[in-house]
Protein backbone atom coordinates (compact mmCIF):
# COMPACT_ATOMS: atom_id res chain seq x y z
CA UNK A 1 0.00 0.00 0.00
CA UNK A 2 2.92 2.16 0.75
CA UNK A 3 4.24 1.76 -2.22
CA UNK A 4 1.66 2.03 -4.31
CA UNK A 5 0.60 5.99 -2.86
CA UNK A 6 4.44 6.41 -3.42
CA UNK A 7 3.98 6.20 -7.01
CA UNK A 8 1.09 8.50 -7.31
CA UNK A 9 2.52 12.29 -7.73
CA UNK A 10 -0.66 13.54 -6.33
CA UNK A 11 0.77 17.36 -7.43
CA UNK A 12 0.64 16.68 -11.03
CA UNK A 13 -2.53 15.25 -10.94
CA UNK A 14 -3.89 18.48 -9.44
CA UNK A 15 -2.42 20.41 -11.84
CA UNK A 16 -2.79 17.97 -14.98
CA UNK A 17 -6.78 18.48 -14.33
CA UNK A 18 -9.35 19.70 -16.19
CA UNK A 19 -10.53 23.46 -14.75
CA UNK A 20 -13.70 21.56 -13.22
CA UNK A 21 -12.09 19.33 -11.35
CA UNK A 22 -9.20 21.28 -10.51
CA UNK A 23 -11.52 23.96 -8.63
CA UNK A 24 -13.15 20.95 -7.03
CA UNK A 25 -9.96 19.81 -5.45
CA UNK A 26 -8.76 23.51 -4.70
CA UNK A 27 -11.84 23.78 -2.65
CA UNK A 28 -12.11 20.46 -0.92
CA UNK A 29 -8.30 21.49 0.18
CA UNK A 30 -9.63 24.89 1.04
CA UNK A 31 -12.10 23.00 3.59
CA UNK A 32 -9.83 20.84 4.62
CA UNK A 33 -7.51 23.72 5.89
CA UNK A 34 -10.39 25.51 6.99
CA UNK A 35 -11.18 22.51 9.25
CA UNK A 36 -7.56 21.85 10.57
CA UNK A 37 -7.05 25.84 11.36
CA UNK A 38 -10.22 25.49 13.17
CA UNK A 39 -9.53 22.29 15.37
CA UNK A 40 -5.97 23.92 16.39
CA UNK A 41 -7.22 27.33 17.31
CA UNK A 42 -10.15 25.46 19.38
CA UNK A 43 -8.07 23.21 20.70
CA UNK A 44 -6.07 25.77 22.30
CA UNK A 45 -8.84 27.78 23.64
CA UNK A 46 -10.94 24.71 25.36
CA UNK A 47 -7.37 24.17 27.14
CA UNK A 48 -6.94 27.40 28.38
CA UNK A 49 -10.50 27.78 29.24
CA UNK A 50 -10.06 24.79 31.67
CA UNK A 51 -7.02 25.42 33.18
CA UNK A 52 -8.82 29.31 33.78
CA UNK A 53 -11.55 27.74 35.04
CA UNK A 54 -9.67 25.65 37.47
CA UNK A 55 -8.01 28.91 38.67
CA UNK A 56 -11.44 30.72 39.08
CA UNK A 57 -12.84 28.05 40.76
CA UNK A 58 -10.67 27.31 43.42
CA UNK A 59 -10.04 31.19 43.97
CA UNK A 60 -13.96 31.24 44.28
CA UNK A 61 -14.17 28.46 46.42
CA UNK A 62 -11.23 29.98 48.71
CA UNK A 63 -12.86 33.29 49.24
CA UNK A 64 -16.95 32.80 49.15
CA UNK A 65 -17.20 36.24 49.00
CA UNK A 66 -18.78 37.89 45.80
CA UNK A 67 -18.05 41.63 46.28
CA UNK A 68 -14.06 40.26 46.98
CA UNK A 69 -14.19 37.83 44.00
CA UNK A 70 -15.84 40.74 42.00
CA UNK A 71 -12.81 42.71 42.74
CA UNK A 72 -10.00 40.14 41.36
CA UNK A 73 -11.90 39.55 38.33
CA UNK A 74 -9.47 40.91 35.70
CA UNK A 75 -6.82 38.11 36.09
CA UNK A 76 -9.97 35.44 35.49
CA UNK A 77 -10.77 36.98 32.79
CA UNK A 78 -10.04 33.98 30.49
CA UNK A 79 -12.24 31.51 32.51
CA UNK A 80 -15.96 31.26 30.96
CA UNK A 81 -17.31 30.84 34.58
CA UNK A 82 -15.95 34.71 34.65
CA UNK A 83 -18.38 35.56 32.42
CA UNK A 84 -21.52 33.61 34.45
CA UNK A 85 -19.82 35.31 37.39
CA UNK A 86 -20.27 38.55 35.80
CA UNK A 87 -23.55 37.84 34.55
CA UNK A 88 -24.98 36.92 38.33
CA UNK A 89 -22.85 39.36 40.30
CA UNK A 90 -24.35 42.68 38.06
CA UNK A 91 -27.83 41.37 39.28
CA UNK A 92 -26.73 40.80 43.02
CA UNK A 93 -25.00 43.75 43.17
CA UNK A 94 -28.52 45.51 41.50
CA UNK A 95 -30.64 44.12 44.04
CA UNK A 96 -27.99 44.61 46.93
CA UNK A 97 -28.10 48.12 46.03
CA UNK A 98 -31.98 48.79 45.42
CA UNK A 99 -33.46 46.42 48.51
CA UNK A 100 -30.27 45.64 50.34
CA UNK A 101 -30.64 41.96 50.08
CA UNK A 102 -31.79 39.77 47.21
CA UNK A 103 -35.11 39.39 47.17
CA UNK A 104 -35.55 38.08 43.42
CA UNK A 105 -33.83 34.78 43.48
CA UNK A 106 -35.79 33.92 39.97
CA UNK A 107 -34.72 37.00 38.21
CA UNK A 108 -30.55 36.18 39.10
CA UNK A 109 -31.42 32.87 38.17
CA UNK A 110 -32.57 33.85 34.68
CA UNK A 111 -29.50 35.85 34.60
CA UNK A 112 -26.83 33.57 35.36
CA UNK A 113 -28.38 31.09 32.47
CA UNK A 114 -28.09 34.04 30.25
CA UNK A 115 -24.46 34.42 30.91
CA UNK A 116 -24.13 30.48 30.46
CA UNK A 117 -25.66 30.60 26.97
CA UNK A 118 -23.44 33.94 25.84
CA UNK A 119 -20.40 31.78 26.95
CA UNK A 120 -21.63 28.57 24.86
CA UNK A 121 -22.55 30.21 21.83
CA UNK A 122 -19.40 31.81 22.05
CA UNK A 123 -17.30 28.57 22.30
CA UNK A 124 -19.76 27.14 19.00
CA UNK A 125 -18.44 30.12 17.14
CA UNK A 126 -16.93 28.14 13.87
CA UNK A 127 -18.27 24.70 14.90
CA UNK A 128 -20.78 25.13 11.82
CA UNK A 129 -18.00 25.22 9.39
CA UNK A 130 -16.86 22.02 10.74
CA UNK A 131 -20.75 20.34 10.28
CA UNK A 132 -20.88 21.86 6.78
CA UNK A 133 -17.36 20.27 6.14
CA UNK A 134 -18.48 16.99 7.13
CA UNK A 135 -21.58 16.92 5.42
CA UNK A 136 -20.98 18.57 2.04
CA UNK A 137 -17.10 17.42 1.07
CA UNK A 138 -17.96 14.16 0.37
CA UNK A 139 -20.37 15.39 -2.01
CA UNK A 140 -18.50 17.74 -3.38
CA UNK A 141 -16.06 15.10 -4.23
CA UNK A 142 -18.52 13.12 -5.85
CA UNK A 143 -19.27 15.69 -7.83
CA UNK A 144 -15.90 15.72 -8.95
CA UNK A 145 -15.49 12.14 -9.58
CA UNK A 146 -18.21 12.22 -11.54
CA UNK A 147 -17.48 14.65 -13.76
CA UNK A 148 -13.91 13.35 -14.10
CA UNK A 149 -15.98 9.81 -15.25
CA UNK A 150 -17.55 11.17 -17.54
CA UNK A 151 -14.58 12.68 -19.00
CA UNK A 152 -13.13 9.30 -19.04
CA UNK A 153 -15.69 7.74 -20.87
CA UNK A 154 -15.75 10.65 -23.81
CA UNK A 155 -12.11 9.80 -24.37
CA UNK A 156 -13.06 5.68 -24.38
CA UNK A 157 -15.63 6.67 -26.80
CA UNK A 158 -13.40 8.35 -28.72
CA UNK A 159 -10.41 5.18 -28.32
CA UNK A 160 -13.24 2.58 -29.78
CA UNK A 161 -13.13 4.73 -32.85
CA UNK A 162 -9.65 4.97 -33.29
CA UNK A 163 -9.02 8.68 -32.21
CA UNK A 164 -6.80 7.62 -28.90
CA UNK A 165 -5.96 5.02 -26.70
CA UNK A 166 -7.73 2.93 -24.17
CA UNK A 167 -4.69 4.19 -22.00
CA UNK A 168 -5.94 7.31 -22.43
CA UNK A 169 -8.90 6.75 -20.03
CA UNK A 170 -6.49 5.98 -16.78
CA UNK A 171 -5.70 9.11 -16.16
CA UNK A 172 -9.40 10.29 -16.15
CA UNK A 173 -10.33 7.91 -14.01
CA UNK A 174 -7.47 8.60 -11.47
CA UNK A 175 -8.33 12.59 -11.10
CA UNK A 176 -12.25 11.62 -10.62
CA UNK A 177 -11.21 9.15 -7.64
CA UNK A 178 -9.05 11.23 -6.41
CA UNK A 179 -11.70 13.95 -6.15
CA UNK A 180 -13.75 11.28 -3.92
CA UNK A 181 -10.69 10.72 -1.54
CA UNK A 182 -10.05 14.61 -1.10
CA UNK A 183 -13.65 15.01 0.18
CA UNK A 184 -13.27 12.06 2.55
CA UNK A 185 -9.79 13.45 3.48
CA UNK A 186 -11.66 16.84 4.27
CA UNK A 187 -14.81 15.32 6.04
CA UNK A 188 -13.65 12.28 7.88
CA UNK A 189 -11.14 14.72 10.03
CA UNK A 190 -14.39 16.97 10.64
CA UNK A 191 -16.54 15.20 11.48
CA UNK A 192 -14.80 13.83 14.04
CA UNK A 193 -13.73 17.37 15.55
CA UNK A 194 -17.67 18.29 15.18
CA UNK A 195 -18.33 15.34 17.94
CA UNK A 196 -15.19 15.66 19.88
CA UNK A 197 -15.62 19.97 20.30
CA UNK A 198 -19.74 19.55 20.79
CA UNK A 199 -18.92 16.63 23.99
CA UNK A 200 -16.14 19.39 25.07
CA UNK A 201 -18.67 21.92 25.03
CA UNK A 202 -21.43 20.29 26.34
CA UNK A 203 -19.16 19.35 29.14
CA UNK A 204 -18.25 22.32 29.68
CA UNK A 205 -22.45 23.90 29.42
CA UNK A 206 -22.80 21.57 32.44
CA UNK A 207 -19.73 22.91 34.32
CA UNK A 208 -21.14 26.03 34.06
CA UNK A 209 -24.24 24.82 35.25
CA UNK A 210 -23.14 23.76 38.21
CA UNK A 211 -21.27 26.71 39.20
CA UNK A 212 -24.50 28.59 38.60
CA UNK A 213 -25.79 26.24 41.50
CA UNK A 214 -22.71 27.09 43.89
CA UNK A 215 -22.81 31.13 42.92
CA UNK A 216 -26.76 30.75 44.20
CA UNK A 217 -25.99 29.37 47.05
CA UNK A 218 -22.82 31.99 48.02
CA UNK A 219 -25.08 34.89 47.01
CA UNK A 220 -27.81 33.46 49.44
CA UNK A 221 -25.47 33.37 52.38
CA UNK A 222 -23.63 36.84 51.28
CA UNK A 223 -26.97 39.04 50.42
CA UNK A 224 -29.94 36.72 51.62
CA UNK A 225 -32.74 38.03 53.21
CA UNK A 226 -32.43 37.92 56.92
Amino acid sequence: MTFIFAQINFWDMIMTAGPIPQAIMIILLGFSLLSFTIFFSKFGAFRRARTANQHFLRAFRKTQRLDAMAAAMEQFRAAPLAAVFDSGYNEVARQVNSYQSITNPLALERCLQLGTNEEIARLEKNMSWLATTAAVAPFIGLLGTVIGIIDAFQVLGDATKGAGGIGAVGPGISEALFTTALGLFAAIPAAIMFNYFGNAIKEMGQRMDDYGLEFLNAAERNYGER
